[in-house]
């Protein structure tokens, strides 16, 4: 089970005083049975500052932590919008269409008038509410913009409540995973920089741990006939406790947290392992591990796995594909396709038919000429084909946030090649390569997570308030910087 936020949302109606209050109760009655369990009614409707008040305290008992303001009619702009500065959370604004020509006179609402009203008074409070990007709808269509907007407000929850554990300096020429912390305590997340040796010596502190055997056997169970190497399972069993304990005594204030670790060159001389198959596992229960003291990559695979609601990946924007293996692909271009790499911090959920192997590119400096000992510990593969989402939150020399959100997919398509690897396909590839990802100085690491969730992933940055934020652009419509000769 992923370690994520829970997220309840409750919905709270909101009436102008000279409008009929029960429009807005009645409408927002068939919202709350279109969507089903897992809604919370509140029994309070917004008409005054006390109801404000009334509503709040409901909603503290109850546990809400992301709230729908509805606009059943016009609704009072200042007490709605004082409901969503005093609730804390994540909120969305909607409000209700007009329902039958039938009844236009004592059951015309003007709710569509209502949220111009409300947009205004958010920005006047400094507000960022979630706004759908047509806010206005039926009770169904209100209902399935609340589904979208609690995948949304689980990110915008974590966020606030993440801790990122760093251990050692970002390696030197990866200077790209090297971005100012200061952008982190504007989002609201901690930070903890730990020393290589902190890890060194609690990974020794938990040697011959009672818990060891245990978990080789849940590892050797998980890997089945992938299991290549079994003499390497104590040591990654070893290090694995060691960083749930961790995890656990360092939490602190915060509820949640990942991972961004020095994993190479000096980490497999002295651990004696490559710590791959560990960040894979640990990624599957909501605590991603990210390569290469990756720390806004770390963040990235967290807020990825928000909104996806399963495992994601930190990969590299690797390689091309060559062209006698381009000429396989239907409908995309060979500018369209990439590979993406890893070493083998894939989980194994996301993998076909994966198996513990050793990291060859760290094998031919370290143990160029035996069998391989201290690379061993990567867990290799081909990503399953199928829907994908790339996204990365980064900052830059001047500490601002940007971001990039693009869908894709991976191809069934043999890789020939090593790793945790996958042929990816994204239309207008080339370009966005070009003009978004070298144009804005985005890092190699890119988070991939399951499915198509660019939609949510880009509600989530406004929320944040990232404001350069690329994404793929079709042919005919040109990036700023680009040459329309």
């Amino acid at each position: 089970m992923l370690k994520l936020p829970e997220i309840k949302v409750g919905i709270v109606a909101v009436s102008r005083d000279c409008f009929p209050v029960t429009l807005s109760k009645e409408r927002k009655e068939r919202v709350v049975k279109e969507y089903g369990k897992g809604l919370y009614n509140c029994s309070v409707v917004v008409e005054n500052e006390k109801d404000v008040l009334a509503a709040l305290e409901e909603l503290k008992r109850a546990e809400v932590n992301a709230l729908v303001v509805y606009l059943g009619n016009f609704g009072p702009e200042a007490p709605e919008t004082m409901l969503a500065q005093k609730f804390g959370g994540p909120v969305m604004f909607a409000a209700a269409t007009e329902e039958s020509k039938e009844d236009l006179v004592q059951g015309r609402g003007d709710a569509y008038c209502g949220m111009l009203n409300a947009s205004y008074n958010l920005n006047l409070r400094g507000i960022r509410a979630y706004i759908p990007e047509y806010p206005v709808g039926t009770a169904s269509e209100v209902a399935a913009m609340i589904r979208d907007f609690s995948k949304i407000a689980r990110a915008i929850v974590g966020v606030k409540k993440l801790k990122v554990f760093s251990f050692g300096p970002r390696p030197k020429d990866f200077f790209a995973c090297n971005a100012p912390i200061k952008a982190l305590y504007d989002l609201g997340v901690e930070i903890e920089e730990n020393s290589e040796l902190d890890l060194f010596e609690a990974f020794h502190a938990h040697k011959d741990d009672k818990r060891i055997p245990a978990l080789v056997a849940e590892m050797e169970g998980e890997l089945g006939e992938g299991n290549c190497y079994p003499g390497i399972l104590p040591k990654l069993a070893q290090y694995e406790i060691t960083l749930l304990d961790w995890y656990e005594s360092h939490l602190g204030a915060s509820e949640f947290g990942v991972f961004a670790n020095k994993c190479w060159p000096a980490f497999q001389t002295q651990f004696g392992f490559v710590p791959c198959y560990v960040n894979g596992r640990l990624a599957a229960r909501g605590i991603p591990v990210a390569c290469e003291t990756d720390i806004y990559g770390a963040l990235t695979e967290f807020i990825l796995e928000c909104v996806s609601d399963a495992p994601a990946m930190l990969l590299d924007i690797n390689n091309t594909v060559p062209a006698d293996l381009a000429k396989e692909v239907e409908n995309y271009r060979i500018t369209d396709l990439f590979m993406g790499f890893h070493c083998g911090n894939g989980s194994p959920c996301l993998l076909k038919k994966p198996k513990m192997k050793y990291q060859l590119i760290m094998k031919r400096s370290l143990e160029p000429d035996g069998e391989p000992d201290i690379t061993r510990g990567t867990l290799e593969g081909e990503i399953a084909d199928g829907k994908v989402t790339l996204f990365r939150l980064q900052s830059g020399a001047d500490t601002r946030l940007k971001a990039y959100v693009a869908e894709g997919e991976v191809l069934d398509l043999p890789t020939h090649t090593f790793g945790t690897v996958g042929v990816f396909a994204v239309h207008e590839m080339g370009r966005f390569y070009r003009h978004v990802l070298i144009e804005n100085n985005f890092p190699h690491h890119a988070g991939v997570a399951r499915g198509n969730v660019g939609k949510a992933l880009f509600e989530v940055l406004k929320l944040l308030g990232v404001a350069n934020v690329g994404t793929p652009r079709p042919a005919n419509c040109l990036y700023p910087d680009e040459n329309p000769f």
